[in-house]
């Protein structure tokens, strides 16, 4: 799957609220940095995770399902292994009718739901994290100390 820089940076600019399925509550965890990360860069995160469901993060209850979404979601984000993600789209393309765009996070795929998604004129993205990403095409990927260009370990 490849993705033009441009696509991505226009998903990431045009997303004002995430609904992000499978966050925890562990700050080491990559769903919790992800999560916080885009609520820093003034994305508004809806947390999902029926374990949690009822608990507080990020200053918003977490829901145990997408179904308890009442408000607009531009963004699913899918931090759930690949073979979970049909029945999650089912239940997005059926209860988040503003929904744009289904991301799913590295490691995560799953063809006939990007199909299904895409079909009905959602943007989906695979394999790839809307953290690095945003980093990598908005510059700050330097604040750390690396590069924009390509990371090698070759050695100098």
């Amino acid at each position: 799957m490849s993705y033009s820089d441009e696509f991505l940076r226009d998903v990431l600019q045009r997303t004002k609220v995430v609904a992000v399925v499978g966050v925890s509550t562990n700050p080491v965890k990559a769903s919790y940095f992800v999560a916080r990360y885009l609520g820093l860069r003034g994305i508004k995160v809806i947390p999902v995770n029926p374990v949690h469901a009822g608990k507080t993060l990020f200053g918003q209850t977490i829901r145990a399902s997408l179904k308890e979404i009442s408000e607009p979601v531009d963004m699913l984000d899918i931090f759930r292994r690949s073979d979970a993600v049909p029945e999650i789209v089912d239940e997005a393309l059926s209860v988040l009718p503003d929904l744009q765009t289904i991301w799913m996070q590295i490691g995560v795929e799953h063809a006939a739901a990007a199909a299904k998604a895409e079909a009905k004129g959602i943007d989906v993205i695979q394999n790839r994290c809307p953290k690095i990403e945003y980093q990598r095409l908005f510059g700050e990927l330097r604040m750390g100390g690396f590069a924009t260009g390509v990371i090698s370990s070759k050695l100098l």
